[in-house]
């Protein structure tokens, strides 16, 4: 199965940084199987609000907001894999558990933004 093909879309000037935590935890196996998910299979789901999404996103991913998580629910369904992910992995870490709490078993955390953009960058 092919995944969607993404790419990073930012506005230019965007001169913020981001140093991912949540990046140096992952062992190199991990990292892995997280590049295969979001470049080939993963439903990928940036939970940060609709401006941060609107100054920089990953093109293919989906935005649903933390905030709106369990009103998106149907969303989710049918899907084989989930990668959620926020900025800094904090918000993604809390949609990855109300999915779970929701009966999703196949949610990962892709953590920050700039994780999952090194991660995309590297295919």
């Amino acid at each position: 199965m092919n995944g969607p093909n993404l790419e990073i879309r930012s506005k230019p000037n965007n001169d913020w940084h981001l140093c991912s935590i949540i990046e140096n935890i992952f062992s190199a196996k991990d990292k892995r199987y997280m590049e295969n998910l979001i470049k080939k299979s993963a439903f990928s789901v940036d939970v940060r609000t609709p401006e941060e999404f609107g100054e920089e996103h990953i093109v293919g991913s989906t935005n649903i907001p933390l905030s709106t998580i369990l009103q998106q629910m149907h969303q989710f369904k049918n899907k084989e894999q989930i990668v959620v992910f926020c900025l800094s992995g904090a918000r993604s870490t809390q949609a990855k558990s109300i999915l779970e709490q929701n009966g999703f078993k196949n949610v990962t955390n892709g953590g920050g933004l700039e994780t999952v953009k090194k991660m995309v960058q590297q295919g």
